[in-house]
């Protein structure tokens, strides 16, 4: 979770930014022929705006975080909820999928973002919340250009765990934090052993790790600038991570091997792997289940037309002669209108779940069906720079 201050308006980055004053949106494009239909899960019948979900290992639940369409009379809330849902069966959709008995599990009136399942324990989730009350701006932890986009960082924002088989809403147990510092973009290792998130108790916002058997903790990331928003590999060995060190109001996209003590701790990383290097915001990178490459959202078609990318993040296999590629090559994967970003698979990564605005400009969350093999993707790139060359020699 960070916070984007618009003008006058605070509001989450993982709220969708909005475009320029004045910008025009992009001609209406049709969805990748490779990416399938896109189903909705949420409207904006039931929510102001939903985003940045994530699917349980079971594929049996979705966690998201979202504003409530207020009574008739009423005001919306002003900052983010965080929602469970079931995933249920729905033939009218293209893909079969619903979600159903919706529930808040996030203290009224608390400002929450970052929901993630336990990998190995269905009935718990975590999530950031202030708790008690939406929380101060707090120090701004990274800034776009000439203040239209700042990020920040509210110290009230501590890491909860919650049990999700009783009660509603259910009761919160603090699990790392405290009011000293913004603490929150938190996921968990697939063994269930670390506890990873991004804090600024240091100054800038750091990456941390928690061994949640030995208690010990370490900070792993730690360049100058904003490092945040990790997510571990598949394997557990590697994390990706989006950062701001240049300190040129611009974000890449990093991946990064652990290192482990004789323990089996966490204690810092081997070595690390810039993907993009270039002039846009890329951020939201999230794991495919092969481990050999990221999706994530970038500015590339525009600040008013953020899009879904992939791009390779292939550690190799020295022992079988092959080479570790990272960030030598991406595609567009995401083709609509306004806003395709915050992507996230579920457990075999045969759907992709992310937040859109190509609706009626809302945000909600939706899904499609991924390629088997993500391989189309890029060959589907080179098909176009083809006829893009074919095109220039004519």
């Amino acid at each position: 979770m960070i916070e984007i201050v618009a003008i006058s308006v605070l509001a989450f980055l993982h709220d969708p930014p909005k475009p320029p004053p004045g910008a025009e949106p992009p001609p209406e494009l049709t969805t990748h022929s490779i990416l399938g239909p896109v189903d909705s899960l949420t409207s904006s019948r039931e929510f102001v705006k939903a985003g940045e979900s994530y699917i349980s290992p079971d594929g049996t639940k979705v966690i998201f975080q979202a504003i409530p369409v207020p009574p008739e009379g009423e005001e919306a809330e002003d900052y983010y909820g965080m929602y469970l849902a079931d995933v249920i069966e729905d033939d009218t959709k293209h893909h079969g999928m619903a979600l159903s008995n919706i529930q808040r599990i996030s203290p009224e009136g608390s400002s929450n973002t970052c929901g993630w399942f336990h990998p190995s324990d269905d009935r718990r989730v975590i999530f950031a919340s202030t708790i008690e009350g939406s929380g101060s701006k707090g120090k701004s932890g990274y800034q776009r250009q000439s203040s239209r986009y700042s990020w920040s960082m509210p110290p009230e924002m501590r890491i909860v765990e919650c049990r999700i088989d009783g009660s509603m809403p259910p009761s919160l147990r603090l699990l790392e934090g405290d009011e000293s510092g913004y603490q929150a973009e938190c996921s968990i290792s697939p063994d269930g052993r670390h506890l990873l998130y991004a804090s600024n108790e240091e100054g800038d916002v750091d990456i941390y790790v928690r061994d949640l058997k030995t208690k010990k903790r370490h900070r792993i990331v730690s360049a100058e600038g904003y490092d945040g928003g990790p997510f571990f590999s598949p394997d557990g060995r590697r994390i990706c991570y989006r950062s701001d060190r240049k300190g040129n109001d611009l974000l890449q996209i990093f991946v990064a091997e652990l290192k482990f003590d004789d323990e089996g701790t966490i204690t810092g990383i081997e070595d690390e792997f810039q993907l993009t290097d270039n002039e846009h915001v890329n951020w939201a990178p999230f794991w495919h289940a092969d481990g050999k490459y990221l999706v994530y959202a970038t500015s590339e078609e525009g600040h008013y037309n953020y899009e879904v990318f992939i791009i390779d993040a292939d550690p190799g296999d020295p022992a079988k002669g092959h080479p570790a590629s990272y960030g030598t090559r991406r595609a567009r994967v995401t083709h609509a209108m306004r806003f395709d970003g915050l992507p996230a698979f579920d457990a075999e990564s045969n759907h992709m779940i992310w937040t859109s605005q190509r609706d009626d400009g809302t945000s909600q969350l939706v899904i499609s069906r991924f390629p088997d093999d993500p391989e189309d993707f890029f060959m589907e790139e080179e098909d176009h720079d083809e006829e893009d060359h074919d095109e220039e020699e004519h």
